[in-house]
């Protein structure tokens, strides 16, 4: 990692001559909380603007623009991939004062915002005029717009409702090069020119800062039920899977856990399951009240397989609470069993979610790493826990091999090697082996044409070309 030299006087009357006074941090001890995101890395920047106005940054990434200097755009870092770690210095953006909901419009089906707004305060506003924004990840209550849309952050709902690149409709940028730029529409349908919105979602930071977005909402339902799967092994609940998704009723959620995760669980709380149970699916089915429980019959016939254990469906809230039990007890146990875990997101296609998951198995005993699969199963989108201690160099070697491997049976299975997560610094240096040299290349052109003196977020995403 280079040393990180102070800004020249120069420089940073520049940046106070745009900021208000106390917004500008300069000191390592101030600046250090802007270097990391949940993936363990942290760097030093030379300097954090905490962005307090839209306005401010378009003049902010003009500087930098002039004098090359690296600029990296930050949330609240929630994010697992290092993306927001500024690994070569330069300066951190931070909107996390951006946070104002600009307006809603139920007529339209849309609402603009500032890209701080938290998803939860986001979904909290919607609700009482009948509508919600479908990408629900789990860090809800403190993860942002702008990083939901950064790294195309979906959740459990994606499997119905799609994820933030289908649910944007245009957006307010500034790119590298510090020129302003709104980009899709304010309408549902829209073809004119190059799809640059859905470009932007997922890059990272990489290409453009966001400055404001246009999101398509949708109304909520009226109602929901939940079942709770049980079955005697991963091969039988992955072709419950396939076959929930191929009949007409999409469940708004799908999730797994295999073997290793239930057993976990149990150790927090007492699950309820069948002594026998190898894998488990929650499935959520919302709708009409008109037609709900004929919805839900459909998925739960969908569901029954010859080794499927139990199929319990939930009559009440308390019900609906006891049947995700062995999910909420999971997350605390592996706290307490491996609070430094490695957490890796990968996608494979539906039909080939029992192999992967028998061959995550087979690789960890091959490695002595001990690993825990859970999920979003209607997508395909496993997160894989490799249960290591960071501080055993012995023990992470194995886990580096192991990961290594794993993402070579993602990629052997058809599957992606970030379904959520993004890819940031961790998978960087993997991407060469899922895209061909030419879409590389094009990307890298892409990457010049948006930001060219490769200020924004450099390093990250994209490895170098050859």
């Amino acid at each position: 990692m280079p040393s990180v030299e102070p800004l020249s006087r120069q420089i940073l009357a520049d940046f106070r001559a745009i900021v208000r006074p106390g917004t500008l941090l300069t000191q390592p001890a101030d600046c250090w909380a802007y270097g990391y995101d949940n993936s363990r890395r942290q760097a030093l920047p030379q300097a954090v603007v905490l962005v307090e106005e839209v306005a401010q940054i378009q003049p902010l990434v003009a500087l930098c623009h002039r004098e090359g200097l690296p600029l990296v755009t930050r949330g609240r870092g929630t994010g697992t991939t290092g993306a927001t770690v500024p690994d070569r210095g330069g300066l951190v953006l931070s909107c996390e004062r951006l946070d104002r909901i600009l307006g809603i419009d139920p007529d339209n089906r849309l609402a603009m915002v500032e890209p701080g707004v938290t998803n939860q305060a986001l979904q909290q506003a919607l609700a009482p005029r009948g509508f919600f924004w479908p990408p629900d990840p789990t860090s809800a209550a403190t993860c942002t717009v702008g990083g939901n849309l950064a790294c195309n952050a979906a959740g459990p709902r994606a499997v119905k409702y799609g994820t933030p690149r289908e649910n944007t409709l245009g957006l307010r940028v500034v790119t590298g090069a510090g020129e302003a730029l709104r980009t899709g529409v304010q309408t549902t349908k829209g073809v004119v020119g190059y799809d640059l919105t859905r470009l932007i979602i997922g890059s990272e930071g990489t290409l453009a800062v966001i400055t404001q977005a246009t999101l398509k909402l949708t109304p909520l339902a009226e109602t929901k039920r939940t079942l709770r799967a049980s079955y005697r092994d991963i091969h039988a609940a992955a072709a419950a899977v396939a076959a929930i998704m191929a009949q007409p009723v999409t469940p708004c959620a799908l999730e797994f856990l295999d073997g290793s995760a239930i057993a976990m669980a149990r150790h927090v709380a007492d699950l309820g399951l069948p002594a026998e149970t190898g894998a488990l699916l929650m499935i959520e089915v919302d709708g009409p009240a008109h037609g709900i429980d004929e919805a839900a019959d459909a998925v739960a016939t969908a569901a029954r397989h010859p080794d499927l254990l139990e199929l319990r469906t939930a009559a009440s809230a308390a019900e609906v609470a006891d049947l995700w039990r062995t999910r909420t007890a999971l997350s605390p146990a592996l706290r307490q069993i491996a609070p430094k875990k490695i957490n890796e997101d990968v996608v494979v296609p539906v039909s080939r979610l029992g192999a992967f998951i028998e061959g995550v198995d087979r690789l960890g005993r091959e490695h002595a790493i001990r690993i825990v699969n859970f999920g979003h199963a209607g997508n395909g989108n496993i997160h894989v826990n490799l249960l290591v201690n960071p501080d055993d160099p012995a023990e992470m070697s194995r886990a580096t091999t192991c990961l290594d491997a794993i993402f070579s049976l993602v990629l052997a299975l058809e599957g992606t090697l970030s379904g959520e997560h993004g890819v940031g610094l961790a998978k960087r240096d993997f991407v060469h082996r899922e895209l061909d040299p030419v879409a590389l290349r094009l990307m890298h052109g892409i990457k010049r044409q948006f930001d060219p003196k490769g200020i924004l977020n450099p390093g990250k995403t994209l490895p170098p070309l050859p």
